[in-house]
């Protein structure tokens, strides 16, 4: 069995690097969803958990899922198996190969770059424009979710990938639940040192 699927990845290494970073990076995008969404509300930070950690998780976690997407969409334009063409990268709708799912793929990757490159730029812009661009991953992921539903055969019959879109669904659910409950107001700051005896 092992031996087997060794000599199918062989046969085809793109196709199974393009699913690989499609479920990795759509996955790394819900977490830094939650946790963009956390970290904009200062009564979920503690003294154990400062509220720049979850921004800096935040950050790097959307960083490598932009990573992981890179590989994900060169993997899908080099791999011969389906035509989806260059263009298809930033062009929505141009790819021959279920036009509208990579359609919906190409928006969410460019509103994601959008957000990415803003996001680096950020001392260089308004703090009212970033945040109203940074909005945009909140459109993004739907999008995603979507592309992910639709494109691949992961989430087809009630397989894995079905699951793993409704515990992402779930997860970022639950994290704008706790955005509209919480109030965004530091908590009273308590001492988490010990008395010395």
């Amino acid at each position: 069995m092992i031996l087997a699927a060794a000599s199918t990845f062989g046969s085809s290494p793109l196709w199974y690097l393009t699913r690989s970073t499609g479920i990795v990076s759509f996955l790394l995008m819900t977490v830094a969803l939650a946790f963009g969404v956390a970290s904009t509300q200062r009564s979920l930070a503690t003294p154990r958990w400062p509220r720049f950690a979850t921004q800096a998780l935040h950050r790097n976690v959307s960083l490598l899922g932009m990573v992981l997407l890179v590989v994900h969409i060169l993997t899908t334009i080099l791999d011969s198996y389906v035509n989806v063409g260059l263009w298809a990268l930033v062009v929505p709708g141009v790819s021959t190969y279920k036009t509208v799912p990579i359609a919906l793929g190409t928006i969410a990757f460019d509103l994601l770059l959008v957000v990415t490159v803003t996001s680096m730029l950020r001392l260089r812009m308004s703090a009212r424009l970033w945040r109203v661009v940074h909005w945009a991953s909140y459109l993004a992921w739907p999008v995603a979710l979507v592309h992910f539903l639709t494109t691949g055969t992961d989430a087809a019959h009630g397989r894995f990938g079905l699951w793993l879109a409704l515990g992402a669904t779930a997860t970022v659910l639950a994290a704008g639940w706790v955005r509209l409950v919480s109030r965004n107001e530091a908590g009273p700051i308590k001492s988490v040192t010990r008395s010395v005896r």
